[in-house]
């Protein structure tokens, strides 16, 4: 911070742009056409996408290009054209944030309610330098609502928000925040707390009931493993003066239970708790920007009550699911559940410098520096997990140092260019490791060995770039032009799972196929070339509008998964085919191709009120051209169309959403098809001045579908054993939902 102030004051002369007057305006947020621009969501764009659900994630759901991996009821992962997860660099309140779990169940958009959330941008596809870095598929940039300060006539401002929202499968949240303002003071406070019961189908989509427990069954439509319960509470207290704002904010969750229908294990708590200080500053030249942070995850898994418990030396044989607790408990035979423990702290800090040389030319400069630290120990619990505690990372390392430049110019009154060069030095490592037992099964001695003889660092230097243009060929068609490399270095959950033991490479999973994982400490990066041209068509008044972007991303060390034979430590010959397997991740080659369609038309404005129609179509396709396979979880052609309807303070919407069946999927990974499905969801909203209150229905005829995207159904039963559930069950989607929410402000 002391550097940002230093820097706000003392750059040097040839960066000064004269000005009128030398006074310094307030600080002040300005959103810019520029060719890097992003889809951005706020106001009324998110209002009514909070009342439906509570995860987050679903708040990007009408974006061209994103498209959502299923994961527990609040921890969706956002994919933008066909890349997803670790791939995209989210970022909160300007915090960058990892997802510290063998399944990546605290994913970064969990850790805050969509109540929380005033503004998204996202960067499908090309990200500018300056919102980039370590991630090839975009950035997600998600802010919180921005202080408003009192003004000397008014007074101290005092403001606040409380809301509660119903939904028909025992979903229940509500949120209540605050916030007191001065002249050069603001402090706001916040709590939101939201839970559910497990969701039901369209219909019976599975053939048997058992959980693995004694005397808990669930019924054929029900989706196992989908209820949750969390509270996340935040503290910002903002100071402005003579164009400077300070900036310091909490954040905390606390997460006593998340599902996941799509993996073999549970969270059963997560804490977070994050601090984070920012400076902006005005001055004749420009704008200054700095932030400090520091984030720590203590997050825990086991089996919820939808998945076996007990585990013995009879009841893991395939078939055995009586549920009964093995004897004694607790013993050398016998397993209590399977404890995991993870936990992390990342501290970050970035500085960032904006020129302005006149109303046509900017040039960023910044410096971002990432630290993050990594344990995920599971504690022995009997039976073949004992008697020691298995360290699957320990003191797991990744930091990461990231310098930018980036030029913005109007080059002409129809020509805008944006160019980016960006260089990322990363650092990874992880310490020496052991097994429950050194002499146990699964070669937990041999694995472990081996990797402890290895050298464990590794270093990577990223070099990015990106060239973005926009030219308005007339006054109905604007053009965009888009052409980047970025590049990524492996996860630490990628490189450092060392174990071929199949029951521990299964709880390696965050793609949620139901596969085991094991990591490779030799994968290189992944470096995108990605091209992309939007073609915007519209009338002068801008009532009518189509826009469409083909796009191309070649990907080299595409990290992808071969099929690996734990007996002989060396990948499988003979692939298996029709049931779950286990899997070794490998730098490939692959190919993303596809385009994006949105357009708005508006059919008539009268006495009845304002109607108009928009629809928007993506299409991906995914190939390795490595081995000729499709990559996995490549959500098919699917289209949106929603007629709406305003009059006064009401807004109706109908909305159809149409997915074709999936066909081409990942044969490594034993990937299951999806058919093709059209649900029709109902909205509508009305607004007071001060009260807003919405409703609807969603899967309005009670369709049975199976999500795309949702990966392998494992809601329910022996789930630590690879036989312990059916393969080819993919998770459907819940049934008929009714929701209604009601906000009020103050």
């Amino acid at each position: 911070l002391a550097l940002a102030a230093a820097l706000a004051c003392a750059l040097p002369a040839w960066a000064q742009h004269p000005s009128p007057d030398d006074t310094l305006s307030e600080v002040e947020v300005r959103e810019r056409t520029a060719p890097g621009a992003a889809t951005v969501l706020d106001g009324a764009a998110l209002q009514g996408q909070r009342a439906a659900s509570d995860d987050t994630a679903r708040l990007l759901a009408d974006i061209p290009g994103v498209s959502l991996y299923g994961a527990g009821g609040l921890s969706s992962l956002p994919a933008l054209r066909g890349l997803a997860d670790d791939r995209v660099r989210i970022l909160i309140d300007g915090v960058d944030t990892i997802a510290s779990c063998p399944n990546h169940m605290n994913s970064p958009l969990s850790s805050l309610d969509p109540s929380q959330v005033a503004r998204v941008a996202v960067y499908a596809g090309i990200a500018p330098v300056s919102a980039g870095g370590d991630a090839i598929a975009g950035s997600v940039v998600v802010e919180s609502a921005p202080p408003q300060f009192a003004s000397a006539e008014s007074g101290p401002l005092v403001q606040g928000e409380a809301g509660a929202t119903w939904r028909s499968h025992g979903g229940r949240s509500a949120h209540l925040s605050a916030s007191y303002a001065t002249e050069s003071l603001h402090l706001s406070v916040g709590t939101a707390q939201a839970e559910s019961d497990n969701v039901r189908a369209g219909g019976a989509f599975k053939t048997g009931t058992a959980t693995g427990r004694a005397g808990h069954a669930l019924a054929l439509d029900e989706i196992g493993s989908t209820a949750y319960d969390t509270r996340n509470h935040h503290l910002k207290l903002t100071y402005q003066g003579s164009g400077h704002l300070l900036e310091a904010q909490v954040q905390v969750q606390d997460m006593p239970l998340q599902l996941y229908p799509n993996q073999r294990m549970d969270l059963l708590d997560n804490q977070m708790a994050r601090f984070s200080l920012r400076y902006q500053g005005q001055t004749t030249w420009g704008q200054v920007q700095a932030q400090l942070y520091r984030e720590t995850v203590d997050h825990f898994m086991d089996f919820g009550a939808d998945k076996r418990y007990w585990y013995g030396a009879a009841s893991m044989q395939p078939g055995s699911s009586d549920g009964q607790p093995c004897a004694p408990a607790g013993s050398a035979t016998c397993a209590a559940g399977m404890p995991m423990r993870t936990a992390s702290q990342t501290t970050g800090a970035r500085l960032q410098a904006e020129v302005e040389r006149g109303p046509d030319q900017r040039l960023r400069l910044g410096a971002e520096l990432q630290r993050y630290r990594l344990n995920d120990l599971w504690p022995a619990s009997g039976g073949g997990m004992s008697p020691g505690t298995f360290e699957n990372i320990d003191q797991g390392r990744r930091d990461r140092l990231g310098l930018f430049a980036e030029w913005e110019a109007r080059l002409a009154p129809q020509w805008q260019l944006l160019l980016g060069l960006r260089a990322d030095h990363v650092r990874l490592d992880a310490g020496t490791v052991q097994g429950y037992n050194p002499a146990g099964g699964g070669n937990q001695g041999r694995d472990a060995a081996a990797f402890n003889a290895l050298d464990r660092q590794r270093s990577h230097t990223h070099w990015d770039w990106s060239a973005q243009a926009r030219h308005q060929a007339s006054p109905t068609l604007d053009l965009a032009f888009g052409l980047a490399r970025q590049t990524r270095s492996p996860s630490l959950y990628q490189a450092y799972p060392w174990s071929t033991w199949p029951m521990a490479a299964l709880m390696n999973n965050f793609v949620g196929d139901g596969n085991g994982y094991i990591g490779n400490p030799d994968l290189t990066p992944e470096t995108a070339h990605t091209l992309s041209t939007t073609f915007d068509w519209h009338t002068a008044d801008r009532r009518h509008g189509l826009q469409v972007t083909p796009y191309l991303t070649q990907v080299s060390g595409y990290i992808d998964a071969v099929q690996w034979n734990s007996a002989s430590n060396s990948a499988r010959t003979t692939p298996l085919v029709g049931q779950f397997t286990t899997l070794r991740y490998a730098n490939q080659s692959a190919r993303l191709q596809g385009v994006d369609v949105a357009g708005h038309t508006d059919l008539g404005r009268n006495a009845w009120g304002r109607w108009q129609l928009k629809g928007r179509l993506s299409h991906t396709r995914g190939s390795n051209r490595s081995t000729g396979d499709g990559l996995y979880q490549i959500m098919p052609l699917n289209a949106q169309l929603a007629l709406t309807h305003q009059v006064g303070g009401w807004t109706g919407t109908a909305e159809w959403v149409l997915v074709a069946a999936k066909d081409r999927v990942s044969r490594v990974r034993n990937e299951v098809r999806t058919p093709g499905y059209g649900l029709l969801h109902l909205r509508g909203s009305y607004r007071w001045p001060r009260v807003r209150l919405d409703f609807g229905v969603e899967n309005l005829f009670d369709r049975l579908y199976a999500l795309p995207q949702g990966g392998a159904y494992l809601g329910q039963g022996s789930t630590m054993m690879a036989s312990g559930t059916p393969w080819g069950v993919a998770v459907p989607g819940a049934g008929r939902t009714f929701y209604a929410g009601v906000n009020l402000s103050f």
